[in-house]
């Protein structure tokens, strides 16, 4: 497998990624109509922490991480990595001794559509984690690919430069074009769910606040008490 190394490539503004950033994975997931998560099986090492970066995105060959010691050179501050591989791989291709490379980098975390190890050195240096699986499984340097160009994860596309927004729910990828407008979108829902939730405090039903009554009426659902729910032939 040959590859090609993509230096410079454009990247969403930092003011944006930063405005991103202040929200969590579901209210951007939501605020896009409900695109760019990178799916349900990347899952954190740690817990409490939330990032925003501009993707560096690394294609590997499975069990093989010389891209990912070539794309190193390709971080700088405010990047997460982004890698997967030509096929399903849960080898333990990223750990400590990457961390620490890319950490003085001022690279912000890691998402790997493989595996991860070293999650407690990791956890207890400070940097953050996204894993399709955990495993000690070491790896061979033997095989080329690519860095920053164009990644299928969960059925999304990732381009270099995109926002990467990463909590404990999991991983949403907002394309860089549209960086800033998702960020003003997120906080018109966020200011949305704030007065949801100020109404929920004082009593009020989802019900009533989003007017589901009528759409219960709509579908035909009904109340009924329990005596006649049982009088009319159901199992108590």
């Amino acid at each position: 497998m040959s590859g090609v190394i993509i230096t410079n490539p454009p990247k969403a503004d930092a003011k944006d990624v930063e405005a991103i950033g202040g929200y969590g994975t579901a209210t951007v997931h939501e605020a896009m109509g409900r695109t760019g998560l990178l799916g349900t099986h990347l899952r954190p090492v740690q817990q409490g922490t939330r990032v925003a970066g501009t993707a560096v995105t690394v294609l590997s060959w499975p069990g093989d991480n010389l891209m990912i010691h070539a794309a190193v050179e390709q971080c700088g501050e405010g990047d997460i990595l982004v890698v997967t591989t030509t096929s399903a791989s849960t080898d333990g291709m990223f750990g400590e001794l990457f961390a620490t490379a890319l950490q003085q980098r001022g690279v912000r975390g890691v998402i790997i559509n493989a595996g991860i190890r070293d999650t407690a050195e990791l956890r207890e240096m400070g940097f953050p984690g996204w894993s399709a699986a955990v495993s000690p499984q070491g790896t061979v340097k033997a095989t080329g690919g690519s860095i920053n160009v164009p990644v299928a994860i969960g059925g999304q596309i990732v381009r270099p430069g995109d926002v990467i927004l990463a909590d404990d729910d999991g991983v949403v990828c907002v394309p860089r074009e549209t960086a800033r407008q998702t960020a003003e979108a997120s906080e018109a829902r966020e200011a949305k769910e704030a007065g949801a939730r100020a109404a929920f405090i004082e009593g009020q039903l989802g019900l009533d606040r989003y007017g589901l009554r009528e759409t219960l009426v709509r579908l035909g659902v009904t109340y009924q008490s329990y005596d006649e729910y049982v009088r009319d032939g159901a199992q108590p």
